[in-house]
């Protein structure tokens, strides 16, 4: 592959604008980059790097120049960390959002509309669901449905437990035999719906 000078700086600004943004120039960014004064001449440059291989265009797209061997990076996002959550006997804590996770979102299949926030698991309680002391759990502010995975506020004290309905009314349930199910006497807000489980550590 012999590319001239200017068509070795064309192929870079499209890999940056790729690599940096996700999405790669249109044909008047391009213009505006290098001084052209006309589509064409854009147009004919990249003719010339498609026919040296370096790159495929796609018709009927505005921006469709592909790049060969290359793979985008994953658009991260940031999730505050709001402190920790008993997986175990319920109590009171506050959350404060100390620091923030950064996660893949796609990975996870959660939107990135979703509103987020992330808790790091302390007790056994939820064992049986593979989710072990120090997790840190990805939560979505989100209605629960029968047998997920919720973090609670149940009468004033927070807890991580699995969210069942029987005859209408809503309990919680651990994932280990050894703790008994949690039936609200006067309240139960359900704070995030779980939706991912990231593993900080190795077990034992």
């Amino acid at each position: 592959m012999n590319l001239t000078p200017r068509q070795s700086e064309i192929l870079s600004f499209i890999r940056e604008c790729a690599e940096d943004r996700g999405a790669v120039p249109s044909i008047r960014e391009i213009m505006a980059r290098f001084g052209f004064t006309s589509p064409a001449t854009v147009a004919s440059h990249l003719d010339l790097l498609e026919k040296k291989g370096v790159i495929h265009r796609e018709s009927g797209r505005s921006r469709n120049i592909i790049l060969k061997d290359f793979t985008p990076r994953p658009k991260l996002m940031e999730v505050p960390l709001y402190g920790m959550i008993p997986a175990g006997i319920p109590e009171g804590q506050e959350q404060e959002s100390d620091r923030c996770i950064t996660v893949d979102p796609e990975s996870i299949r959660l939107p990135r509309s979703a509103r987020t926030f992330a808790l790091e698991v302390r007790g056994d309680s939820m064992i049986g669901a593979g989710i072990l002391e120090r997790d840190v759990v990805i939560l979505e502010h989100a209605a629960p449905r029968n047998r997920d995975i919720v973090a609670a506020l149940i009468d004033g004290d927070v807890t991580l437990k699995r969210y069942l309905i029987d005859h209408g009314q809503p309990f919680l349930r651990a994932e280990n035999p050894l703790y008994p199910d949690l039936i609200p006497a006067r309240e139960l807000v359900i704070q995030g719906v779980f939706r991912a489980l990231i593993r900080t550590h190795l077990p034992g």
